[in-house]
């Protein structure tokens, strides 16, 4: 079957796919470039300042919430045509905004964006890959949040040289590209909004989905494209016909159908946990938390493009490796790197400076920690997601699972000033390398080896999961 599949083709559909990732990044790590000068422009307080940077998150949650039942619905494809016009929306109106409530209205419509894509578009690449390639095709999408994330924080330095020399006689370029540079920090965002809505039209609705429309003779178009041999194709469509009909339920009582529970329930256990585990609290606050060491003294954002550097550098590591050694073993080699390394920072802030440690040292511990986190969890979570539960209610379960993961984005972004502060950072650190034991029980007791089955035969691992209770 392998020698049949037409990468290429699944590569094109997955890198369409994964440009929603891409949006997802600039979107999230842009607003760091903005803060300061939007809370000068318009005389925030600490509480307005931390709402701006907030909102986005609300607007997600709420994405997250309704992309599921979309998808569902209306098709994968629709869905994300949705999401790139709420990009598009957002970066515009942020760049011609007239005061702070329009800046907020913006932003919420780009987290709603940002929740679509995170659930959509892992999704689809995961319902068009075969079986052999889909940790790798799926890891695009991951890849493609961490170039997004990279992608801003250039951005926002090149926008930010560029604005002291830049003149011009129409008044709304000046004010975006000179006098208010957050303007053209978040409307540049506009560009790649459009491209991923250009690109989408381009691609077939998933053919899972379609199967489950009935058009199985659309579904059997694009199956050929993508394995080439008509007795695959034929295999495949009546795999997905047979089980369909075992599922045999609502698709509400097929989310609660014990083995499909016990799925939905795992899986948003190792989304919260993911959180829990302090990689957003190092992409976050990681400045910060170099400025109490003492690393600040050089520019801030070098340190933080080195470790979006090694964010991506190691996602595509990851990428190359994740269908040959499989998601589990990843996991359980990141999460032990991720455990020494967050026992180092703690110890770091308990006994360096009586152990002579230097900040360096400090740097060099972050390094290692995001290179197993974005070797593991972060490179496995949307993967796993993405191919744990029946086609009737993927985007359903999806958003069920994708929502408990942005309540911990959420409570880890409120949280971790409050833990540095009153917990120490020494406290905070031990605190997420304990976390990391419960999420690597459950991918070792209670998660299957994924790798190399196809989404059928995972449905049928928890669908025996209920018989055996």
């Amino acid at each position: 079957m392998q020698k049949t599949n037409n990468i290429l083709y699944v590569s094109f559909l997955s890198v369409v796919a994964a440009l929603g990732g891409f949006l997802f990044g600039y979107d999230t790590a842009v607003i760091s470039g903005t803060v300061s000068q939007v809370s000068a422009q318009f005389q925030l307080t600490t509480l307005q300042s931390g709402w701006y940077v907030g909102c986005a998150l609300v607007g997600s949650i709420a994405g997250v919430i309704f992309a599921g039942a979309l998808s569902d619905r209306f098709g994968r494809k629709r869905t994300m045509i949705l999401s790139a016009i709420l990009f598009t929306i957002s970066a515009a109106g942020c760049a011609i905004s007239g005061n702070l409530d329009q800046l907020v209205i913006y932003r919420i419509v780009g987290g709603i964006g940002i929740g679509i894509v995170s659930i959509v578009c892992p999704l689809y690449i995961s319902e068009v890959s075969p079986a052999s390639h889909r940790g790798r095709m799926v890891s695009l999408y991951q890849l493609a949040v961490t170039v997004g994330f990279l992608g801003a924080y250039l951005m926002n330095y090149y926008l930010l040289e560029q604005s002291a020399g830049f003149s011009s006689s129409n008044p709304l370029l000046t004010k975006i590209f000179g006098t208010e540079i957050w303007r053209g920090m978040l409307g540049a965002e506009t560009l790649p909004a459009l491209l991923f809505f250009s690109v989408i039209f381009f691609i077939p609705e998933s053919p899972r989905w379609l199967i489950v429309k009935r058009r199985e003779e659309d579904a059997a178009l694009i199956f050929s494209r993508i394995y080439g041999h008509s007795t695959v194709v034929e295999s495949q469509i009546s795999d997905t016909r047979a089980m369909l009909h075992t599922e045999g339920k609502s698709d509400r009582k097929l989310l609660f159908t014990p083995g499909i529970l016990r799925a939905v329930l795992i899986g948003s256990a190792i989304a919260i946990l993911g959180q829990f585990m302090g990689v957003n609290a190092v992409l976050y606050y990681g400045p910060s938390i170099f400025e109490t060491s003492g690393l600040s003294s050089g520019d801030s954002l070098f340190y933080q493009s080195l470790i979006g550097l090694v964010n991506m550098g190691t996602t595509v590591l990851a990428l190359l490796i994740i269908d040959k050694v499989g998601r589990k073993k990843l996991v359980y080699t990141g999460v032990t790197g991720m455990i020494l390394s967050l026992l180092l920072i703690g110890l770091y802030f308990l006994k360096g400076e009586a152990w002579g440690m230097t900040s360096l040292f400090l740097l060099g511990c972050f390094l290692a920690y995001i290179f197993f986190t974005a070797g593991s969890i972060s490179a496995v979570i949307f993967v796993f997601l993405s191919e744990m539960y029946p086609t009737r209610i993927r985007g359903l379960a999806m958003s069920v699972a994708g929502l408990s993961l942005w309540i911990g984005t959420f409570l880890i972004g409120q949280l971790t000033p409050w833990l540095l502060e009153n917990a120490t950072p020494a406290g905070t650190f031990f605190l997420f390398a304990f976390m990391c034991i419960p999420y690597m029980l459950i991918v070792w007791k209670m998660m299957p080896e994924t790798a190399g089955k196809s989404l059928e035969e995972i449905e049928r691992f928890w669908l025996k999961k209920e018989q055996k209770r």
